[in-house]
């Protein structure tokens, strides 16, 4: 069972990696606006990736280092801009961003 689940993992890893170019075009305006929340902050970045709706707030402070009251306020800019899900003590964003996103902006801007 074990050999399934690490074979169904890799062909997921290969169709996200081969949709990438069409999901970046179709969520453009989204991650536009997530890149305009996070600025240039890394904590929020870095907070941002961990939103996969398996951890409360208190566990992404601990993980990314942010403060407490910049998650909070970060949490809810996400809710207003709809960019995570409703359940805001589990954020989770409503997009896919692969790890590298908030890297390549500054690729993008060059």
């Amino acid at each position: 069972m074990s050999h399934d689940i690490q074979l169904l993992t890799e062909i997921r890893d290969l169709l996200q990696v081969m949709a990438e170019p069409a999901l970046a075009e179709r969520d453009k305006k989204l991650r536009s606006s997530l890149r305009d929340v996070v600025g240039r902050s890394a904590r929020k970045a870095e907070a941002i990736l961990l939103m996969d709706g398996s951890r409360v707030q208190s566990a992404i402070v601990k993980e990314s280092g942010i403060d407490q009251g910049d998650l909070s306020r970060l949490v809810k800019t996400l809710a207003a801009e709809k960019l995570i899900s409703a359940d805001q003590k589990h954020p989770k964003l409503t997009l896919k961003v692969p790890a590298s996103f908030f890297e390549q902006k500054d690729k993008d801007e060059r």
